[in-house]
């Protein structure tokens, strides 16, 4: 019998239900709890969240401009045809998944949600475990040289 070899690197699970999923679970559990919501001035603090929001959804959509710019899929569950080093990936190895984070603030500032901040550590470890670590391992088994040398060249997220 014929081992069936899969063409995409096996992710948990899609990387925007991850960072939605902790975010949902940190405002709503803090809601439930009744814990104290971030306080400060609405206006000062509406106007950072916006701008995280927009930054990471800029951030987004560059990244992944390169991708279709390349010809290859952006979701990590779908086969890579080439590996993509231009752009912000000159800069990131994940610049997708730094755009979510900062998306990530922006939301949990405008959700006044101390709890949902501080659940973010817990979304950037399970993607980095369970979504990049899976994705290099994959690259790597993909691409061989040319990815390591990129690997070695830029950083993993910043």
């Amino acid at each position: 019998m014929s081992e069936v070899k899969r063409d995409h690197p096996g992710v948990i699970a899609p990387p925007p239900l991850i960072y939605l999923g902790f975010l949902l679970a940190g405002w709503a559990l803090g809601r439930a709890a009744g814990l104290p919501e971030i306080g400060g001035e609405h206006r000062p603090r509406m106007a950072v969240a916006v701008v995280l929001i927009v930054s990471g959804l800029v951030l987004d959509m560059w990244s992944m401009g390169a991708f279709r710019k390349r010809g290859t899929a952006v979701q990590p569950w779908k086969p890579s045809t080439a590996l993509v080093a231009e752009g912000p990936y000159r800069f990131s190895r994940n610049p997708i998944y730094v755009g979510f984070a900062l998306s990530y603030v922006g939301l949990a500032l405008a959700l006044q949600s101390w709890l949902a901040l501080a659940f973010l550590p817990l979304a950037l470890i399970v993607v980095d475990r369970g979504v990049i670590a899976r994705e290099e391992r994959y690259l790597s088994a993909k691409f061989g040289a040319p990815y390591e040398a990129y690997r070695a060249r830029v950083r993993r997220w910043l």
